[in-house]
């Protein structure tokens, strides 16, 4: 029995044996707030509201010095929860709210917390979410919302039954018919981005973008080469769009090759053209991808997977501005302004002898780095708004709503395919839910396991003894056990065990193979 279901079932027993709800000594309040006017009033609002013990401190140390030496003597069976209320940001140098939060429970303290600021930001609110934070408030606030908050705090996180409240002295809680609010509802949105935050097609507020936007800007009308980086499905062919509309080459051609998706074989005349008869299928002269660009631009993506042999053939391009195609002797003079982007980390490819440094230092001359979307998450309710006017009919029948839990959901994602990934998500949901509001469930699988609350939950499955453990044999053993609980959940259908575990069912059979219990069918 955990702490908190023994605060509950004392609870029920002092009430049962007594016939009166409020016997037993509610939890106290610990609040820390460096503002001693907002701390003194939000401490007696409360204490009279709430009919409360609550504990004012000015700074997390005090707090964590006074619990130590309130809880040094209690039993872990004896010892009561309670519920921290502090704020994020302190005047006082190296004191954080959130720390606060860490170091309790690193000392064993059991509690449920509400956190305030005056600076919100989705970065903080999202590294509130993930210590465990029951809300997120901003400042300003109204004090009954706090009451509402805290009631909400102790009833659902805490088991302490609801008339506990409404029975102190007659007091009637609002919290008793309305919910408090969510944790992002009264801070983030889904918001339409307004002309400023969209830049040729690309949809940004948030600080590394209007870098990104800015730097675009000035680059632009040269000729330089330039080099842009980031991940995967993060835009990097609309920079370059954006850098050659924004040029004085836009009235000529911008030509697209992806070095990745075409064989390297192929690759060189795709790039540089042929002459007729220069190899089997040669059946006319072709120009290349180069002289259609002839005084347009050439962006060359994926360039991390051009071959070792062809990056000496670019560099002699990016050094002579001069082309030969294959199976001819003569030179071509081109104009053409070069982009290149890739997801790969060249400096490493470098290293590993993959790319040759001279061409790497060439392209490298103004850098453009596309940050990951989960490194801008102020950006995405902006860009669910912009694909949803992108998907959604004119006469608005499809249209569809985020409920507060499925945004924090979509907010704190890690979102691996970045911004090609949120928008192949928002029209698949218009177009299979359109119409209705959006909640988790509605969601592919992948987000609820991905989400922080949702790893949180195996943290604690397994305690490491004092002597440790065989780790490999340890993972063998959990791994044996959920697939004979999936073979008897499925009664024995490798194709729905499979479903369950999250793996192929050629995989799962040869790990069936493997442990000997095959002969389950």
């Amino acid at each position: 029995m955990n702490d908190f279901q023994f605060l509950h079932t004392s609870y029920e027993q002092d009430s049962s044996k007594s016939g009166v709800t409020n016997q037993m000594k509610l939890p106290d309040i610990y609040l820390v707030e460096d503002d001693r006017v907002l701390g003194t009033t939000i401490k007696k609002y409360l204490e009279k509201k709430l009919n409360l013990t609550v504990h004012y401190y000015l700074s997390p140390t005090e707090c964590l010095l006074d619990l130590d030496k309130k809880i040094k003597n209690e039993t872990v069976v004896n010892q009561t929860p309670f519920c921290l209320i502090t704020d994020i940001s302190f005047e006082a140098g190296g004191s954080d709210g959130l720390l606060l939060i860490d170091l309790l429970k690193e000392r064993g303290h059991h509690f449920v917390s509400i956190v305030m600021t005056g600076f919100a930001s989705i970065e903080t609110a999202i590294n509130a979410t993930k210590k465990g934070v029951f809300h997120y408030l901003t400042k300003p606030f109204e004090l009954e919302i706090l009451s509402d908050l805290v009631t909400k705090a102790f009833t659902k996180k805490l088991n302490i039954p609801q008339s506990a409240f409404a029975a102190s002295e007659g007091i009637t809680l609002k919290a008793t018919t309305a919910p408090a609010p969510h944790l992002f509802q009264s801070k983030f949105k889904i918001e339409a981005p307004t002309a400023d935050d969209i830049f040729c097609g690309m949809v940004g507020r948030s600080k590394q973008m209007k870098q990104v936007f800015e730097r675009i800007k000035k680059v632009a009308a040269s000729d330089s080469t330039v080099f842009i980086s980031g991940p995967s499905g993060t835009g990097k062919e609309l920079v370059a769009n954006a850098l050659h509309n924004l040029s004085p080459r836009k009235s000529h051609n911008m030509v697209s090759v992806n070095c990745g998706a075409i064989p390297s074989e192929l690759l060189e005349s795709e790039l540089f053209g042929h002459e007729k008869g220069a190899f089997t299928g040669a059946i006319s002269s072709r120009k290349g991808r180069f002289e259609m660009a002839h005084r347009g631009t050439i962006f060359l993506d994926e360039i991390g997977d051009m071959p070792l042999l062809l990056q000496v053939k670019l560099l002699r391009v990016l050094q002579n501005r001069v082309i030969e195609r294959v199976g001819s002797t003569e030179v071509t003079d081109i104009d053409v302004r070069i982009i290149t982007a890739t997801h790969r980390n060249l400096e490493e490819s470098v290293q590993e002898g993959n790319f040759r440094e001279d061409l790497y230092y060439r392209l490298n001359v103004i850098p453009i780095k596309i940050p990951a979307l989960c490194e801008r998450r102020e950006d995405i309710p902006l860009m669910i708004s912009y694909f949803l006017s992108k998907f959604v009919s004119a006469d608005g029948r499809n249209n569809i709503e985020f409920d507060d839990e499925t945004l924090e959901l979509l907010i704190t994602y890690e979102w691996p395919g970045n911004v090609r990934e949120l928008e192949n998500l928002i029209e698949r949901l218009v177009i299979l839910k359109g119409g209705n509001q959006i909640k988790v469930s509605d969601l592919p699988a992948k987000f609820v396991k991905a989400t922080p609350q949702n790893l949180d939950s195996y943290k604690n499955v397994i305690s490491l003894p004092d002597d440790g453990v065989d780790l490999k044999q340890l993972l063998s053993d959990i791994e044996d056990s959920l697939i004979n609980q999936a073979l008897e959940l499925t009664g024995g259908n490798k194709n729905q065990a499979s479903k369950l575990l999250s793996m192929n069912r050629t995989t799962l059979i040869e790990k069936m193979k493997k442990k000997g219990f095959l002969q389950l069918n």
